[in-house]
């Protein structure tokens, strides 16, 4: 399993209409993707612009290749892309320990 973290700015004073478009955007688009396993999405405390969006894929390619190269990749950005201040930084993790 792989852990994709997207580190989201958008500017200020949109917060309410992007947390409405990324949870769409996950449940209507990244949600049917191959190999798309779960999500969480934390908002800023001390940032309320910056989101951390993390989706678990089943493998990287899912990711990288299926999804990005594919046909839902156009759609999900339509959703969420408007409001981004700059290009989000994406990188992926494998899982070295977990709490029970």
């Amino acid at each position: 399993m792989i852990l994709e973290v997207a580190d989201i700015r958008i500017p200020a004073g949109k917060q309410a209409e992007f947390d409405e478009a990324i949870q769409r955007g996950v449940a209507t688009v990244i949600s049917k993707a191959q190999g798309f396993r779960g999500f969480k999405v934390n908002k800023g405390v001390e940032s309320p612009e910056r989101y951390l969006l993390m989706i678990y894929w089943e493998t990287l390619e899912d990711h990288t290749v299926v999804f990005r190269q594919g046909p839902l990749f156009p759609e999900w950005r339509a959703i969420v892309g408007p409001y981004f201040a700059q290009p989000p930084v994406v990188e992926h993790f494998s899982l070295l320990a977990k709490s029970v």
